[in-house]
């Protein structure tokens, strides 16, 4: 498989680079960033993409032109950016995931069932990051609040409370609360909280090494070069059943 890595001078991208260098199955065949942007021509058979939402927007153009799948990890994405991404599935297969570790896409899984099995128990969500990072709450958390709110039959945009500051009331019953901390190098740590009367249930995964994302995106990227056009996350990659 013939990898276009688009944010190669990044964390990511050279982590990536460092999973494809041991993977005989694979070899990075451009390395792209903005001293060497993404062309009409792309000559691989995948792009990898972790760099901005305006980053991504662009890997989507080049993709269309090109019509060449593209995976991509980049967090943050507004209304245009995914809009790009949604019209270019329309011709090629795409994966994006805001966190492309296996044990997060798992933890999306079995949040899904245990916000449809506890009902009535208050969903909170915690997230934390290194110091450096520039977005916050991070993609993943919200994306494990959507997983929550739609378990449970609820629209994320009206349930989502990403901040509580002053006199907000008493909690909304159905009231998903994301909450951000950020500090030193931690890689991710994403829990889900599921409080009730006289009990609690605490879902948690914790990156201890950014490889794993690394590592989820060339699964992806070999999963996704067999498949129809199409919009798909990690748990089509890992064969999950979603809501």
């Amino acid at each position: 498989m013939r990898v276009a890595i688009h944010g190669a001078s990044g964390r990511m991208g050279k982590a990536i680079a460092d999973v494809i260098a041991g993977d005989d199955a694979a070899e990075v065949v451009a390395a792209l960033d903005e001293d060497n942007p993404l062309s009409t021509a792309i000559d691989a058979d995948v792009v990898i993409d972790f760099t901005t939402p305006a980053g991504t927007e662009a890997a989507a153009a080049a993709c269309a032109r090109a019509g060449v799948p593209l995976v991509s990890g980049t967090t943050g994405l507004g209304e245009v950016p995914l809009a790009a991404l949604g019209s270019l599935a329309d011709s090629v297969p795409v994966v994006h995931a805001p966190n492309m570790s296996a044990g997060v896409t798992l933890l999306f899984h079995l949040a899904e069932i245990a916000a449809a099995g506890l009902r009535d128990l208050d969903a909170e969500i915690v997230e934390m990051h290194h110091h450096h990072k520039v977005d916050a709450p991070s993609g993943t958390a919200v994306r494990l609040a959507e997983h929550v709110a739609r378990a449970r039959g609820l629209d994320p945009q009206e349930v989502l409370r990403l901040e509580r500051a002053g006199q907000v009331g008493p909690r909304g019953a159905d009231e998903i609360g994301v909450m951000t901390l950020r500090g030193g190098a931690v890689v991710g740590d994403h829990t889900l909280h599921l409080v009730g009367e006289g009990e609690r249930l605490e879902l948690t995964h914790r990156a201890m090494d950014r490889s794993i994302f690394a590592r989820g995106a060339v699964r992806a990227a070999k999963w996704i070069v067999a498949q129809p056009p199409g919009l798909y996350g990690m748990q089509d990659v890992l064969g999950l059943t979603r809501s």
